[in-house]
C-alpha cells in the first residue's frame, strides 16, 4: 500500500471588510480591496467574480460591507477570496458623482496612509462612519475636511496651526489626486471665496 501524499490543509482568515478599490486582474477575476476592522488593509482576488454564475455575482462593488472569508497566500500580498456575506451595500452612495468620488477618496487616503495588513480598527470605524454619512447626506466640503482631521488625529500626524490636509500631506508625500476633484466639484469655499 503506498504511503499517503502531503495533506493540503487550507487555513482561513475571516473578517468585516468594506470593499474600497476593484480592479479587473482577467476575463474572469478581480482583485478588491479591503478596509478591515481585524487585518487593515487587505487585498484578494476574486477568481472567476466576472463569471455569470459566481458565487460573488452581486455581491462585490464599491463601499459594500461585508464579513469575508479568504485564504491567506504565502507567497505575496493577494489572497484569494472564498466567501463574501454582504451586510450593507451603502448602495445610496452611488446616486450621484459626487458622492461616489468623495467615498473614493477616502479609500485612496487610507491606501496611501496606512500600511497593509496592519490592523488599526479605529480607521475601519472611521470608514464605516464617514460611508454612512454619504448615505444619508449629500457630499460637501465638511465631510471631507472632517474625515481628514478626523484620519490626522488618529494617525498622530495633526499639528497645531496646520490644516489636517496640509498635515496628511505632509506625512505621506501627497494626498490622492481624487481630492483636488472632490473641492472643484464642491465649487468655492464661501468662507475663503
Amino acid at each position: 500500500m503506498p504511503a499517503p501524499g502531503p495533506i493540503s490543509i487550507w487555513v482561513m482568515d475571516k473578517a468585516r471588510g468594506i470593499v474600497i478599490r476593484i480592479t479587473r486582474l482577467s476575463d474572469t477575476s478581480l482583485i478588491v480591496h479591503w478596509c478591515t476592522e481585524e487585518i487593515g488593509l487587505l487585498k484578494t482576488v476574486a477568481k472567476g467574480a466576472r463569471r455569470p454564475r459566481s458565487p460573488f455575482a452581486g455581491k462585490l462593488d464599491l463601499f459594500v460591507e461585508a464579513d469575508l472569508v479568504w485564504v491567506p497566500s504565502r507567497k505575496s500580498e493577494l489572497h484569494i477570496l472564498k466567501e463574501v456575506e454582504v451586510a450593507d451595500f451603502h448602495a445610496e452612495i452611488r446616486r450621484g458623482y459626487t458622492e461616489t468620488m468623495l467615498a473614493s477618496y477616502f479609500g485612496q487616503l487610507l491606501e496611501k496612509m496606512v500600511e497593509r495588513e496592519h490592523p488599526v480598527p479605529e480607521l475601519f470605524d472611521l470608514l464605516r462612519r464617514a460611508l454612512g454619512y454619504l448615505v444619508k447626506f449629500p457630499a460637501d466640503r465638511r465631510a471631507l475636511l472632517h474625515y481628514e482631521r478626523q484620519l490626522a488625529e488618529l494617525l498622530g500626524v495633526g499639528h497645531e496651526g496646520l490644516n489636517a490636509g496640509a498635515a496628511l500631506e505632509r506625512a505621506c508625500g501627497g494626498l490622492p489626486r481624487a481630492r483636488m476633484e472632490c473641492m472643484s466639484l464642491f465649487g468655492k469655499d464661501p468662507e475663503t471665496g
